[in-house]
């Protein structure tokens, strides 16, 4: 086995005396835990150590892996340029990792380089490990927008890698978990802090890293973690592999999470084949809801697998409620793929002759034109998950008073600008949220005035 264990550890700059003055006294069972993480690693002797840092090079839908033959980084953002790295990367092992995930359709490369000098999520691990084991290169790895399935893959395309060079490795999954567990931390508080921190305890201590696909994506986003990514991987690298699991420490004294835990592999498990568990639940879960869909999303679903299919649009199906065929309503069509917007695209009012007309067109448009995604492929087809909402008339509001995000959709309106938000959606649950959000939307700053509106809406799934 060349991928000889993981460790998941956090990356506050703090812990490191030259930084910390003192402060880092409130994080003593870290530095503890740390220490012991690091003597592990020492132990497992790596000829490379892959680092995955949510805060080297990020891109919404690429993995950036790190180019060259070495890096080097200090603290000079934290006040302590003395505290500094040089680190050799193996550029044989960066090579191999970009052709496979090539070879795999995964878009992860060493193109796009925007900052060469190693980050503090890499550098505070290297504190740690440097003094106890220096006979290692490196590999830097960057998160992306993608999905968790996909942070899983780019895993275990490291340990193919791995595997074909026949390198013993050993993976950093540096990440910090919630930033929102104390109203006077840096941060401040977030209910989804203390749920995420509990939740993720529980799966990396247990190893049971098919959970790590049921965080929603607006849940973490809440809840302010910026490790899962790196979990995510760092399981991916450990797929098919029984791991002795120890978990160290954990601590939420400055009102931010940090988790030790240490993954020694054992022997080889066909049955950690956690991606795969995952897809094969997803398409049971699929199968059954698109069983139930009723007539609004089958037209959605029906009309944008016809376009990406054909290049042309549906013809409206003969045999439609006249709930469809003889109302005019405004609509929105909303795509979802394992959990996260794939697409959203509608219509305040009617601009068609039918509702039905309204979703044959939204529906197209919700998979292709949506600015924020790239358009649906017919690979991705059978993994959307569709939701269309119907829009009552809007009326005017005189304050924020009179929504309920959970009842009303929102619409501000600034002149010609204008920004419109669905109600009961997951992670907005004040009317400020969701005037904040539509803003945002419409191009409107906090400080413009604007005039207020609310709708409700009927869902159908």
């Amino acid at each position: 086995m060349y991928i000889k264990g993981a460790i998941m550890v956090p990356h506050p700059p703090m812990i490191i005396p030259d930084i910390g003055q003192g402060q880092e006294a409130m994080i003593q069972e870290t530095i503890r835990a740390y220490e012991k993480a690091a003597g592990k690693a020492a132990e497992w002797e790596p000829e490379t150590i892959v680092v995955i840092s949510p805060h080297a090079t990020m891109y919404a839908d690429y993995f950036h892996i790190s180019p060259g033959k070495k890096a080097r980084g200090d603290f000079r953002q934290f006040n302590a340029p003395q505290v500094s790295f040089e680190v050799a990367y193996d550029a044989e092992l960066v090579e191999t990792l970009s052709e496979l995930c090539q070879e795999q359709g995964l878009m992860a490369g060493t193109l796009g380089e925007r900052e060469p000098g190693l980050d503090h999520g890499t550098m505070v691990p290297l504190y740690f490990i440097s003094p106890k084991y220096r006979d290692y290169q490196l590999v830097r790895v960057g998160l992306s927008g993608l999905s968790l399935t996909e942070h899983y893959k780019l895993g275990q395309m490291i340990k193919a890698s791995a595997e074909r060079l026949k390198r013993k490795v050993m993976i950093v999954g540096s990440g910090d978990l919630s930033h929102c567990l104390k109203q006077d931390g840096p941060y401040g508080y977030k209910k989804e802090g203390p749920v995420y921190d509990k939740r993720i305890m529980e799966v990396m201590e247990s190893g049971d890293f098919l959970r790590l696909f049921d965080f929603t994506e607006d849940f973490r986003s809440n809840a302010g973690e910026c490790g899962h990514g790196s979990f995510s991987i760092m399981a991916g690298a450990l797929d098919q592999t029984a791991v002795h699991i120890k978990r160290l420490s954990y601590q939420d004294a400055t009102g931010v999470g940090y988790g030790i835990c240490v993954y020694e592999a054992t022997h080889q498990d066909d049955q950690r084949n956690f991606r795969e568990q995952y897809k094969e639940r997803e398409a049971a879960r699929l199968e059954k809801r698109k069983a139930e869909e009723d007539a609004y999303v089958k037209l959605a679903r029906a009309s944008l697998e016809h376009y990406v299919k054909s290049g042309r649009s549906l013809n409206m199906p003969g045999t439609l409620p006249e709930e469809l065929t003889k109302r005019r309503a405004g609509t929105f069509v909303s795509l979802k793929k394992e959990g996260r917007l794939r697409g959203c695209i509608g219509t305040i009012g009617p601009v068609r002759g039918s509702v039905a007309e309204e979703i044959l067109v939204n529906a197209i448009s919700a998979g292709t034109e949506d600015p924020r995604f790239s358009p649906v492929n017919a690979q991705e087809l059978d993994e959307l998950e569709y939701s269309v909402d119907v829009l009552g008339q809007p009326e005017s509001v005189d304050s924020e008073a009179q929504l309920d995000a959970e009842r009303y959709g929102v619409i501000v309106t600034n002149g010609n600008r204008r920004g419109l938000l669905l109600p009961n959606l997951e992670g907005v649950d004040t009317p400020a949220q969701q005037i904040a959000i539509a803003r945002q939307k419409a191009g409107i700053s906090p400080d413009e005035p604007v005039d207020l509106e609310r709708f409700e809406v009927v869902r159908h799934r």
